[in-house]
């Protein structure tokens, strides 16, 4: 059995400020500018940073007036940690299995 995990996604959520808006996020539903405010970075950094998200399936919008809240799709995370314990559970189950060398 092989398991994959989705580079794509840890890609994503590699870059510091990404995984930082997704921890945020994690917590409560922020608009754009609760995020400048938590993380420090420039408004264009930050939509740069979060239509990547967005594009990735990991945040859904929300409009509200002028305001646009964004907010963490959990079985996105749930989906990747979901491939790392296969991925787990495969390398437990071949701990034992060694390949000679030729």
């Amino acid at each position: 059995m092989m398991t994959s995990v989705d580079t794509d996604l840890i890609r994503v959520l590699a870059d510091p400020l990404r995984l930082r808006i997704v921890t945020l996020l994690a917590r409560e539903t922020l608009c754009t500018t609760h995020l400048v405010e938590e993380t420090g970075a420039k408004q264009t950094n930050l939509s740069n940073h979060l239509r990547v998200l967005r594009e990735a399936g990991v945040v859904e919008t929300e409009p509200c007036g002028r305001f646009t809240y964004y907010r963490l799709r959990p079985d996105a995370i749930a989906s990747l940690a979901g491939q790392f314990a296969d991925l787990a559970k495969q390398a437990r189950t071949a701990a034992c299995n060694k390949r000679a060398c030729p």
